[in-house]
């Protein structure tokens, strides 16, 4: 693979020169200002983008909770009718303000979530794949003490193994009127295949989205990424740059997991994505026309250069997931 960014930057703007051709007004990164950038090319020869041949229409599937299948108590309702689709949707309904969810799948990974002391339907993904899914509903008592107010086992048999990947979350909300997806769709629009449309929101995203320091430092425990905001004040955390990009390549039907876990010691968020005939790509920072290596818009959009960069993420072992959505 070659090592050398530059020419990962230049295949990433040879794929999206369309984009970024003639006058095009984009959010600058975190700043909240605009910038214009000028082609060099005389006036008359600037051209419209060319449509891909790949069909960039947005598809953002969009979960139910039927009640065909629920399992409930006094405290929570659990609908399971659409588990083979890789979802539940989860309501509290008892009375305390503070609750806790755990789900263990059957890889034995435990994940929490702060489920709303309002009654609402939330859905929460199946990422584990086929079998048993444990599901617990907590209930604040004081301080950081829970009790377990609702349990149940929900048996799974996923109808396809993509499809966690493919529908909005708790941790990764999006619909068909958000503007991530529109964006999404702005993007992919002259692009021949998946692999085009990733490097059309990666490049957008390295070049239009920088780290939000004092969001970092101030960002409570249950924040959960609103991927408009990203898009429209052009910065966040590594929760939000993951978010976004998830949201936006899930709507353009690639499957997507958002990864969180550690990189190096640092509590991280990234993604992989699923390309066809290549597989799951763990990641991208470096592209050499076949494969992707380390898929992070966070570090990439902030790391300029590259010894810099090598250091930190060496041979992609100084990555360790613990969760996927």
């Amino acid at each position: 693979m070659k090592s050398d960014v530059n020419s990962f930057y230049h295949k990433l703007h040879k794929l999206t020169a369309l984009l970024t051709v003639g006058f095009v007004t984009v959010s600058m990164c975190g700043c909240g200002e605009e910038k214009t950038f000028q082609s060099n090319a005389p006036s008359s020869t600037i051209t419209p983008a060319v449509k891909g041949s790949r069909d960039n229409t947005p598809v953002c599937l969009v979960p139910t909770a039927p009640g065909e299948v629920v399992y409930s108590n006094n405290y929570a309702q659990v609908d399971a009718s659409n588990s083979s689709e890789g979802y539940v949707v989860v309501k509290y309904l008892g009375e305390s303000p503070k609750v806790k969810l755990q789900i263990v799948g059957p890889d034995q990974v435990t994940y929490t979530y702060d489920l709303s002391s309002i009654p609402t339907d939330e859905v929460f993904p199946l990422q584990s794949g086929n079998g048993e899914y444990l599901v617990n509903v907590y209930e604040n008592i004081e301080g950081t003490q829970y009790s377990m107010a609702f349990s149940t086992v929900v048996d799974v048999n996923l109808s396809d193994e993509f499809l966690p990947f493919l529908y909005p979350n708790q941790y990764v909300t999006f619909s068909s009127s958000s503007l991530a997806i529109a964006k999404g769709e702005e993007l992919a629009y002259s692009c021949n295949s998946d692999l085009d449309v990733v490097s059309a929101v990666y490049n957008f995203m390295i070049q239009n989205v920088t780290y939000d320091y004092d969001e970092a430092e101030t960002v409570q425990s249950g924040y959960l990424p609103d991927v408009d905001e990203v898009l429209t004040t052009g910065k966040g955390i590594c929760f939000d740059y993951a978010a976004l990009m998830t949201a936006m390549l899930r709507s353009q039907q690639i499957p997507t997991r958002m990864e969180i876990g550690y990189a190096g010691t640092a509590y991280h968020a990234w993604l992989s994505t699923y390309i066809e005939d290549v597989g799951w790509v763990n990641g991208m920072i470096e592209f050499d026309g076949t494969k992707w290596s380390l898929m992070d818009p966070t570090f990439a959009s902030n790391m300029k250069k590259k010894s810099e960069l090598k250091s930190f993420i060496g041979d992609g072992s100084n990555y360790s997931v613990k969760y996927i959505y």
